[in-house]
């Protein structure tokens, strides 16, 4: 490459972060890394109208959660700062007149009332109505005022907005380096405004010239922003200066019919599509990635396979895997649909990776307020014997409660199957055997309970499915000794005698 790579999420704070925009700053994060370049974060707040407290610093939260944070922003490594656009007001203003001054904008001084008059007479002729060559020659503007009458407008305290004149009859082909070569006409283009007279830019004019002077080498954004193009690229030629590469991704689209992914659909059907939790002004929350428990390692995994293939059948990957693979060039040009079940699977995938220690710490904490104390180890121990069917950690409880609380009901099909007439007198003399075991670990109270059965000549089933019920009052769980071992002798004799008093 030409030139340092150098590349930006650039957000605004107007809500949430969704999980399309964690996609953009994924893949920007990537192809940073990957080149040995810059991920910088910068604050796109010029609609000030829009701000919502709180947004920015939820955005910053959530790329420190997942893994990926920028390396310059708003109080880190501030080279090209300030990175909030709010903050670099009086830049814009200079490059604004500097386009008026080379031909390229103009001030327009029409009122939303007589733009609305103009529009509907366009569509009374069946026509489209377009702020551009068509019409510009007899609206409210500078390119039909004198310059005498322009300075005087606006030394008067007029309102008005900076508009970039669209060139006539030019076919633009530009490269994007997802899409190939994209053609756009200059006629059909309208003349964006750039610049108001309350002195914010627009977003077009702010992202250009932020862009040039934060050096940004590639802008890797979401489709959306596609028609912006050759505005942009016009933009950067008015200026004179060297153009990014461009690459616009693919949308997330809804899991079952058409359109973009919202927040909606995830209400709807039960997932989360921002990161963190996300408090609303009506004092109800939106599902946040974090909290609902999936591990930002899963999160990364699965928003990296959408709408990019590494060509392989692989599926799991590391940051560190993604980020020596990643090529902006396998992107696919379509959308990909959200699928959340594969969201769980890749997470489930994580759960099982995490070492059982840092599993038990979380659950230990679940344990407390259920006022259940015992040693992490011991939790531990049930953690590694009950994970393999977990996707959660909120799941841990309901798959492992009876290790740390006697079962107060018993599965009544499956009393009514396993529990037979002698059942009850069966367990009893069992218990007997136990009771005289010293050694209580799982291996040893196996070898007891099968020795206990071959002498007795009955068949191993005969008591296993009762033996299960009264320690765990239904036919789940994992290996029955392993569960009479930590939950110890003392309770696995007190369960047998519920069990066989009650039934």
């Amino acid at each position: 490459m030409s030139k340092p790579v150098r590349v930006r999420f650039a957000p605004s704070p107007t809500g949430p972060l969704h999980i399309g925009g964690v996609r953009t700053a994924l893949f920007n994060y990537l192809f940073a890394k990957k080149h040995g370049g810059t991920f910088y974060l910068r604050v796109e707040d010029t609609d000030q109208n829009r701000f919502v407290p709180g947004a920015e610093e939820y955005i910053v939260e959530a790329l420190n959660w997942l893994g990926i944070p920028f390396d310059e922003g708003v109080g880190k490594n501030e080279k090209f700062g300030p990175y909030r656009q709010s903050e670099r007001k009086e830049i814009y203003e200079q490059y604004a007149k500097q386009l008026i001054e080379g031909g390229w904008a103009y001030y327009a001084f029409d009122t939303a009332e007589a733009l609305d008059e103009a529009r509907k007479a366009e569509e009374a002729e069946g026509k489209t109505f377009i702020y551009n060559h068509t019409t510009r020659g007899t609206l409210d503007n500078s390119l039909n005022l004198s310059a005498e009458e322009t300075a005087t407008r606006i030394n008067n305290g007029e309102h008005y907005v900076v508009r970039f004149k669209v060139p006539v009859g030019e076919k633009l082909l530009l490269h994007d380096i997802i899409r190939g070569e994209v053609e756009f006409d200059t006629n059909l283009l309208d003349d964006k405004v750039l610049y108001k007279s309350d002195g914010m830019p627009t977003y077009h004019l702010a992202n250009i010239v932020d862009d040039h002077l934060m050096e940004t080498s590639h802008v890797i954004r979401g489709e959306e922003w596609l028609p912006s193009m050759p505005l942009h690229v016009l933009l950067y030629r008015a200026f004179q200066w060297e153009a990014p590469e461009f690459a616009h991704l693919p949308l997330i689209l809804k899991p079952i019919g058409n359109g973009k992914l919202s927040k909606r659909d995830g209400d709807k059907m039960g997932f989360p599509v921002f990161p963190l939790e996300w408090k609303n002004a009506d004092g109800t929350s939106s599902m946040g990635y974090r909290e609902q428990g999936f591990l930002p390692e899963a999160v990364i995994n699965f928003k990296s396979l959408l709408v990019w293939n590494p060509g392989t059948e692989q599926e799991m990957y590391t940051l560190y895997h993604l980020v020596q693979i990643f090529d902006l060039e396998r992107v696919h040009k379509a959308g990909a649909k959200f699928n959340p079940e594969k969201n769980t699977w890749f997470n489930h995938q994580y759960f099982q990776r995490q070492e059982n220690d840092v599993l038990a710490k979380e659950f230990s904490y679940t344990l407390l307020e259920k006022g259940i104390n015992v040693p992490v180890e011991t939790v531990s121990r049930v953690v590694g014997l009950v994970k393999e069917r977990a996707s959660f950690a909120s799941q841990l409880w309901d798959l492992s409660h009876y290790f740390f609380v006697a079962p107060e009901s018993f599965d009544e099909k499956a009393v009514a199957k396993q529990w037979k007439p002698d059942t009850s007198a069966l367990l009893n003399e069992l218990a007997t055997e136990l009771q005289n075991t010293l050694d209580f670990t799982s291996v040893n109270t196996e070898s007891v309970v099968k020795a206990w059965v071959e002498q007795k000549g009955i068949g191993i089933g005969k008591v296993m499915a009762p033996l299960r019920l009264s320690l765990v009052g239904e036919l789940q769980g994992p290996h029955l000794y392993d569960i009479m071992e930590i939950i110890g002798k003392e309770e696995t004799l007190k369960r047998i005698a519920k069990a066989t008093a009650t039934l």
